[in-house]
């Protein structure tokens, strides 16, 4: 019969997932329906990723992915099995700020801090790609982070600092 295996609670069953996050290893018990923002946080304990809307629109959420910028609200935590996961608390080394951290700092360029691990992903992804990269690449990078505080002259003057 149609729509039987959704009756007996499919998507309720959890499902052992092992994920790599700032180079350690989790095994978790996840729905499949769970998304990686929810395990980041609530499972792992990494509260520096941020839920802002929920629909992949502010940024808040990003991580990266195999050295991709994505929206962790929007990826199911079982999609992320046999990847690199890069949170915001995975991008110091040594105890030393990124250097797209501390040019943020620098320039002036956080307030409240919100959205600031999501743009220091994005940005980290950004220089990793182009490390030399001009002001329009700069902004179109970080399109998909919104900063309702600062605006976005000293964060774009920040990134532009960091050289690769």
């Amino acid at each position: 019969m149609p729509g039987e295996g959704l009756k007996k609670g499919y998507f309720h069953m959890k499902k052992i997932i092992e994920l790599k996050i700032n180079g350690d290893f989790y095994e978790i018990a996840v729905k499949p329906s769970k998304r990686l923002l929810s395990v980041i946080r609530d499972d792992i304990g990494l509260t520096g990723t941020k839920e802002g809307c929920g629909k992949g629109d502010c940024g808040a959420c990003t991580v990266l992915m195999n050295g991709k910028v994505v929206n962790s609200c929007l990826v199911l935590a079982i999609e992320a099995q046999g990847k690199e996961i890069i949170t915001i608390e995975g991008v110091a080394e040594n105890g030393d700020l990124h250097p797209v951290q501390q040019a943020l700092i620098d320039y002036g360029a956080v307030q409240c801090g919100f959205c600031t691990p999501g743009i220091v992903l994005t940005a980290k992804a950004l220089l990793d790609e182009n490390p030399n990269p001009s002001e329009e690449e700069i902004r179109d990078y970080l399109s998909g982070n919104i900063c309702r505080c600062t605006g976005y002259v000293k964060i774009v003057q920040a990134i532009k600092s960091v050289r690769g």
